[in-house]
């Protein structure tokens, strides 16, 4: 379902800018968390040393209100980094996972048609070989022979092939699973850091409730 959507064709075309997009909100992010964190370290010294100097209350609680702006900003900057890093890693594997399902319906219909195609062979070689037990010797033997000979060498042929084909399907199962199981990860993560974001953002709104009171 992922895949079609990815497919419609304004999301084809966005996927030019789709990069330089991603590097320039990514550039931007790290600006402003790296901006925040000077903001917090500025404003907690200032902090520690006023609050030493015995300030009066106003410019102290001023200092402490910047503080705690920086520290919000902080956090914020920082969870919208790491959550933009997840998201791209999210659409990445959800585009692998599309390909490998779709290669292993390709793979699993290749080995079922040379399942088919063997037990076909097989019928064959046995109907001959019954026709070669119940005829004489001859001419017509030595041609039924060299006929058996190529089906042999053809049921053979297809036995390897259908080997391979069973190899690179079970391959094919292993790494489709494999990205399940990656993108199972991703997605229990990304749910837990929702959680974490929330609870900081709740103690954010406590913590201003409690400053315009």
């Amino acid at each position: 379902r992922w895949q079609k959507i990815f497919m419609i064709p304004l999301w084809s075309k966005m996927a030019v800018f789709w990069n330089k997009m991603f590097l320039t909100i990514i550039v931007l992010l790290i600006v402003l968390f790296l901006d925040a964190f000077r903001e917090v370290r500025k404003y907690s010294s200032i902090h520690v040393n006023e609050k030493a100097a015995n300030i009066n209350s106003s410019a102290f609680d001023h200092i402490q209100m910047k503080l705690f702006r920086s520290q919000r900003n902080l956090y914020l900057s920082g969870f919208s980094l790491f959550l933009w890093l997840v998201l791209r890693r999210t659409i990445t594997l959800l585009t692998q996972l599309a390909k490998e399902m779709t290669s292993h319906a390709a793979l699993e219909t290749q080995v079922n048609d040379a399942t088919e195609a063997a037990k076909k062979y097989m019928a064959e070689n046995e109907r001959l070989q019954e026709a070669l037990s119940g005829k004489g010797r001859g001419k017509n033997k030595e041609s039924t022979e060299a006929t058996q000979e190529k089906l042999k060498e053809e049921v053979e042929r297809l036995k390897e092939e259908l080997q391979k084909t069973s190899t690179a399907f079970q391959k094919a199962k292993t790494e489709v699973a494999a990205v399940k199981r990656q993108s199972d990860s991703v997605r229990r993560e990304y749910d837990h850091l929702m959680k974490e974001y929330e609870r900081l953002q709740q103690s954010v709104n406590k913590a201003e409730d409690k400053k315009d009171l």
